[in-house]
Parts: C-alpha cells; structure tokens; sequence
C-alpha cells in the first residue's frame, strides 16, 4: 500500500486504511511508500491498535548500469528489528548519497551486507527482472534472479500484480516460468494507491497537481490504472485463481515478518563528564556550585535571616535533585544548560524562561532559566513529578538570527551523525486544494479565484466548515455543477500530506548514530538534515 506519505501520487490515509483492512479480515497488511518511511510510526500504532500486524516496507528506486540504464524497482519488507535498522539505513543513505533530479535512488552496491531481516520483492514488471523479461532478455532476467537469491536467500519473490496495466500478463507468464526453473516462490502483490475504485479520480488529481499538468492534457502521465483500489480477500481469489501459491505466499510473508518497535522509552545523549566522575556526582556539583553562585548575586534582605533563606534554598535544590537523579534525567538537565550556556557566551540572545520548566530552582542554578522559583512561588512539582513519568520540557527561545549557530554548534559536540533537525509535513490546505484542483480541471484562474476567495481566512479552515459558515460558498456550490464538481474533488484531497519541510525549532540528539533511530531525509545536496519522523513520532 502507497499512503499519502507516497508523496507524489498515493492519497491512502492511514486510520481510514487500518480500518478497512479490519472490516475484511485482512491479518496483516504492508505499507511501502515509495523511497520513505515516513508513515512507519502512525502506521504501526494505528494496526497494533486494530489488531493488524503491520508490514513495515519500502518501495525503492535501485540503480545498476550492469542491468538497466533506468532505475528499477524494488520493495524491501522488515522481517525483525535488525531488519528494520538496515532498512532505515539503506533509505537514509538513498537521500544523502543516491539523489539523482531529486530522485533518492539505491545503488544495488549498497546491499551487499546490509539485507539481513529483509526480504525482498522483485518489484513486478517495473524490476529489473520484470523489465528483462518484457524486453525478451531472458539470459539476463535469470541472471539477476540467481543474485537476488544470493543476496537474499530464502528471502526473495518474484512479484505478480493485476491491475489492467500494459504488459502485465506477458511479464506474470514469463515470470511464473522463470521461478519454476529456478524453484523460486512467487507472490501476488496488489500495488494501492487508493482505497476504492471511486478514488481514482482524486488519485489522478493528485498526480497531476504534482506535475503541474492538467487531467486533459495529453502529456501527462497515464501510469495508474482504476484498479489500483484495495482490493478484498475474495477479490483477490478471484483474480489470482489460476496461481493459488502466489496467493498463499501472502499469507508466508505475513508469517516471517514480526517486527516488534518499542515505543515510549527516551534514549538521551551521554553528556560528556570528567572522568572519575559518575553523572549523576557531576550533575549535582554543577548544581550546588550554580545556587552558590545565584545567592551571591542575590541583593541582601531586607529583613529575615541570611542563614534561613538559605536553608531554604539548598533544601529545595536537594529536593529537586533527588528527584531528577531517581527519574533518570541529569543528563537533560546538563545538555539544555551546556547549550544555553554556550549561547550566551558567544552572543546569541536567550530567553529568561518560560513554561513550567521556570518553576525548577535546579533549572535557575545552571542558568537554563533566570527566574528564581522561590522568589514567586513556582512549583517544582508542575514540571517534574516522580507519579508521572514523562520528559522534562523547557521552552528555551533563542533570538532566530543565532539559533542556527547553536544547533551547528549542539552537531559539533555530539557529533553530526547523532544530530538532526525535524521533519514537518505540508498538508493540502482548503484555499490551495481548491486552486489546485481547479488548476488541474482547467478552469479559468478567475472562476477558480472567486470560489477561493469565498473560503474564510481562518487558521484550520475546511470546506466543509466553510460550506457551513459561508452562505455566498455554499449558495453557489448548491446552484453551479463546475463549483459542486471542483469543490467535492477538493474535499477528497484536503488534509493530504503535500510536502516534506524543516521544523522551526526540533532537534534530535540521538545516544548513537540517529539511524539506530530514525531514518533519515534531505534535500539534494546532503543539507539541512532531518528526521524522516515528524515531531510526535520522533518523540
């Protein structure tokens, strides 16, 4: 399955998906976007939630000039944990080495070593096989099967999909012969891009949205096909009656894929401390010594006891202290404080503080806040409390001219491979759906303008709110079938997820290299680094 994470033409979305395989009965199903993973977080939580095993996979560009001058496809499903890291790999490694036009694409190099817990799928009559086969290269499609196989023993199947396309049942007739002589086992895959047959018409608008071409325009790319729906159980009996193993190997793959992620746990960086010391021993120097310095600075009392206050104060350090110690978070502390810090020294503004992390007095004696908690009677408990287990959270906002020398510095210290920003995903908002499916349908600019500006400027804006809100939007969508047509096809397409971006203010500091983690994504170039999981994911 191709979800909308399919960025150029899959408008799956994931709940409605899981849901749907639920209603058939389906025991597992597999989503492979085309080079990413980044569905792979919501995708496991909402089948573990519906009971469904999940498949994590991906569906891959691969280049090899000894086979095609073209890249190839190739799908690549986890089997196990280790599995899953290779694979996180590998794409990583598509965006920061293998981009061609934009195009992550996988040198077939790059496998050697790297296919344990994967098994692979031949990629159909798109592989390099399938191509081979349809070009009547048949010396040179038993040649790359023998080193599939090699690479991937007993983990590789040659793909057969029916979806009306061209050449499908010269490629699947040819190639069921091929795994014969070969005793290589066969599949029946259903390549989805959208959940049932009446969504094709919004499939075919997204594409061509994404290629800046209109649904009539004779150039544009015809490579989809109404079939391209999730297909039932039954259906797919039907279809593949002639070939029942491939349909029973369906069911084998569901059975050796078991990839089981724990989610929830926070792995935090090592914070680098003097030898001989523990963390937990240099977390309370660094502490004690800033209180020391923070009652120094303080003006004398007017009246009251000095040795009271502080008594006070050292009580309430050795508090918070104890218990940011026993929740296993003096490394968080030392990190946020050593950057602030690092900041402040070199000229970049920061904030004095803001949220509940200003109620903390450790925060204050290492300077990650400047507000004394006890001078206002700021809780401590409000931040960090031992009956709820969940990751301290300071607000810390830098001036946004010095804020990029701060996480250049953060990728310096902890090194650049544990050090990424955060992935944020564009989604097709209710003004621009509408511009660009009336851009695509080919109305005039005028006609589509006035049906936009008719769409209330408001932050979280539908179309069927705004049908709600605006008499004038829903009197002419009621009287005029051009409006009702653009506007209903718009409906079907808002709320995708349109386009990758940078997060403003995510970071990711990862214990080990951010691959033992999360995949990786980037621009052309290798630049501006991010996480392939969005904010809440890669939480």
């Amino acid at each position: 399955v191709h979800t909308e994470y399919s960025l150029l033409n899959g408008i799956v979305r994931i709940k409605p998906l899981v849901r749907d395989v639920a209603a058939a009965a389906m025991p597992a199903v597999a989503v492979t976007d085309q080079s990413n993973l980044f569905s792979m977080v919501k995708f496991y939580r909402a089948a573990m939630a519906q009971g469904i095993k999940p498949i994590v996979g991906v569906d891959l560009w691969v280049s090899d000039p000894a086979v095609s001058k073209q890249p190839f496809r190739l799908v690549l499903l986890s089997k196990s944990h280790a599995g899953y890291l290779n694979l996180t790999r590998l794409v990583s490694r598509t965006y920061l080495e293998g981009q061609h036009r934009g195009l992550p694409v996988l040198e077939r190099a790059w496998l050697a070593g790297n296919c344990d817990g994967l098994i692979a799928l031949s990629g159909g009559r798109a592989g390099d096989i399938g191509q081979s086969l349809l070009a009547g290269k048949h010396d040179l499609a038993a040649r790359s099967l023998v080193e599939w196989c090699r690479l991937f023993p007993d983990s590789f199947y040659l793909e057969l999909q029916r979806t009306g396309r061209r050449g499908e049942e010269d490629y699947i007739h040819a190639a069921v012969a091929l795994a014969a002589a070969h005793e290589v086992p066969v599949v029946a895959t259903n390549d989805v891009h959208f959940l049932k047959g009446s969504d094709f018409d919004a499939h075919e608008a997204r594409v061509c949205i994404n290629e800046g071409r209109t649904l009539d325009d004779p150039r544009r790319s015809k490579e989809f096909t109404a079939q391209q729906y999730l297909r039932t159980p039954e259906e797919m009996q039907a279809l593949f009656s002639d070939i029942p193993e491939a349909l029973e190997n369906t069911l084998e793959i569901a059975q050796r894929c078991n990839l089981e992620l724990e989610l929830g746990k926070n792995y935090l960086p090592d914070f680098p401390v003097p030898r001989g010391t523990s963390l937990d021993e240099y977390f309370a120097r660094q502490a004690e010594e800033g209180l020391e310095l923070r009652l120094k600075q303080m003006p004398p009392a007017d009246s009251g006891d000095v040795q009271a206050t502080r008594e006070r104060y050292t009580e309430r350090l050795r508090i918070e202290i104890d218990v940011i110690t026993k929740m296993g978070f003096p490394g968080y502390f030392l990190i946020v404080a050593d950057f602030i810090k690092w900041a402040k020294a070199n000229g970049i503004p920061v904030g004095p503080g803001r949220g509940s992390g200003a109620g903390s007095l450790v925060a204050y004696a290492l300077t990650i806040t400047d507000l004394d908690p006890l001078r206002y009677d700021l809780l401590f408990e409000r931040f960090l409390n031992p009956e709820r287990v969940s990751m301290p959270d300071f607000d810390v906002d830098f001036c946004m001219e010095g804020r990029d020398r701060v996480i250049e510095y953060v990728a310096e210290k902890y090194g650049r491979d544990k050090v990424s920003q955060i992935i944020t995903y564009g989604s097709m908002a209710a003004k621009a759906v509408v511009r660009d499916v009336g851009r695509v349908l080919g109305h005039a600019y005028g006609f589509v303008d006035r049906i936009a500006k008719l769409i209330p400027f408001e932050i979280g804006i539908t179309l069927d709110k705004a049908l709600q809100q605006e008499p004038a939007f829903s009197e002419l969508y009621d009287e005029d079938e051009d409006v009702r047509g653009l506007v209903d096809l718009a409906r079907s397409l808002e709320g995708l997820a349109r386009n990758a971006g940078k997060h403003a203010g995510g970071v990711v500091i990862a214990p080990s290299q951010l691959t033992d983690f999360t995949p990786l994504y980037c621009e052309q170039g290798g630049e501006a680094l991010v996480s392939q999981f969005d904010k809440d994911d890669v939480e």
